[in-house]
């Protein structure tokens, strides 16, 4: 009898995937520590690990890894506007796209941009244009490609950070880095860079102080280049919530410039091309 050879043959014997998938936790408990050992209440942001300069194709590109979130940004540009209606001659343009990888989330996604991916490009568009010397690449665009290889919470914030440094990895004139911090409030209590779990926790008490807070901030200039809020909260708890995300920022600066530091000594080192 002839065989299939297109047929994936497995063994006689096998067990569902179902049963080695990790259970979630029923909730998230609004005293104590942090499921990952972090305290409440302060500016205590998960480690990051970041590198620059991993896509040799792309013009510049960083990755970065905030605990479980990891996300890879490419820049290509500037060139030349594709569409001649959007040319400006005194003024480039930027472009962003940030999608999700289908295993990037607990639940499968697709390829195609849903949404919030798009919610997600705009406002890192918004964000990062500022920091840009734009009228200095007139006629062109410079384009941000986003990809979140594993989404573990705070995508946006961590998604900010790692533009930035690929812009400037990229050898694009900005007048500032970029960098992002999220925050999540429950009740009367916060918690800073926000894990998967704890964004979608919606706590006991959901009529009072429940939301989540992006804030994109240029640390040099000490200025809010971009914020995004969800839910509802008081104005004296959102005020309070952006300074948190202020030093939750500035708490990442140093890291960020002993990268881009690196880079440039591993650039000035490297051997010139043939």
């Amino acid at each position: 009898m002839p065989t299939d050879t297109k047929r994936v043959r497995g063994p006689d014997v096998s067990q569902s995937p179902s049963l080695f998938v990790c259970q979630p936790a029923d909730g998230v408990s609004p005293q104590g520590p942090r499921a990952d050992g972090r305290r409440r209440d302060q500016v205590d942001v998960r480690p990051v690990f970041v590198r620059c300069g991993l896509v040799s194709q792309a013009k510049g590109s960083a990755y970065i890894e905030a605990g479980n979130t990891k996300l890879m940004c490419c820049v290509y540009g500037p060139r030349e506007t594709e569409r001649k209606d959007e040319t400006d001659m005194k003024c480039g343009r930027l472009t962003t796209d940030m999608r999700f990888a289908p295993f990037s989330c607990p639940e499968r996604g697709s390829w195609i941009q849903g949404s919030q991916e798009k919610d997600f490009s705009t406002m890192l568009q918004e964000s990062l244009q500022p920091a840009v010397r734009l009228h200095k690449y007139p006629r062109s665009q410079i384009e941000v490609n986003m990809m979140v290889l594993e989404n573990s919470g705070s995508v946006l914030a961590h998604a900010i950070t790692c533009a930035s440094l690929a812009l400037a990895d990229a050898g694009i004139e900005m007048y500032d880095l970029v960098l992002g911090c999220s925050l999540r409030q429950n009740g009367a209590s916060y918690v800073a860079d926000p894990t998967y779990a704890e964004e979608n926790d919606r706590g006991p008490d959901q009529s009072r102080n429940q939301g989540s807070l992006t804030v994109a901030f240029l640390p040099s200039l000490n200025q809010i280049s971009g914020l995004q809020s969800d839910g509802e909260m008081s104005e004296d708890t959102l005020t309070a919530g952006v300074r948190t995300c202020i030093e939750g920022c500035y708490k990442l600066y140093p890291l960020v410039q002993q990268v881009l530091s690196r880079c440039v000594s591993r650039a000035a080192c490297a051997p010139p091309p043939r």
